[in-house]
């Protein structure tokens, strides 16, 4: 509650923010309707689930940005709406997908690394600067291969395998992309710092 009381009713009930507490609300109802599936239409359902949160968080960023009504709940609860309906979507996948554990193995490496560097660079007073296009392009590829996965059960293995190299590619790139982001903006904060030293040394002579 302490957390909820800095942000003003304004930010609480903007539209963007209801329409990621649609997305929250939306994570329970699509398990539930993918475990219980048994029928193509039932699987469908599940998809198109999936397909309404994609929509909405694609809605509520457009809305943020065209209308100025980006908060800082917002930046909290966007990115965190993003990783547990991804997560989700392992989650239930995994148990009917061979290879899938791979696939949650890079996830959560990449996840782990996100919030360390991350919390990292806000000791030093730096902050990466919103998501970048390889995240945007990744978490897209991400959507669709679940989508197709989600709505067509009894897809021929190999195809599965080919959507889960395809996706674990993009995936690792975007990893691969983020590591080399927070490694530059380390070396600017270091240098940043010795630059500091170096005036506070010539001050002290």
């Amino acid at each position: 509650m302490k957390i909820v009381s800095k942000f003003s009713r304004k930010d609480l009930w903007s539209i963007p923010n209801i329409l990621c507490y649609i997305r929250f609300m939306l994570i329970p109802v699509f398990v539930v309707q993918y475990i219980r599936a048994q029928e193509p239409r039932e699987y469908y359902q599940a998809a198109a689930v999936v397909l309404v949160s994609g929509l909405t968080d694609l809605l509520d960023g457009f809305i943020a940005r065209t209308f100025d009504m980006v908060t800082e709940l917002g930046k909290l609860i966007d990115p965190l709406a993003d990783k547990l309906t991804q997560a989700a979507l392992i989650f239930v996948l995994i148990v009917k997908i061979k290879w899938m554990f791979l696939l949650l193995i890079l996830f959560v490496i990449m996840q782990l690394f996100l919030l360390v560097a991350g919390l990292a660079m806000l000791k030093k007073n730096k902050k990466l600067d919103g998501s970048k296009w390889f995240g945007k392009v990744s978490t897209t590829v991400f959507y669709a291969v679940m989508l197709v996965l989600v709505a067509i059960p009894n897809l021929h293995q190999k195809i599965v395998n080919i959507m889960l190299l395809i996706c674990g590619a993009f995936l690792a790139l975007s990893f691969a992309l983020y590591v080399r982001e927070y490694i530059r903006m380390y070396r600017e904060v270091k240098q940043e710092e010795k630059g500091k030293a170096e005036l506070a040394k010539q001050a002290s002579n």
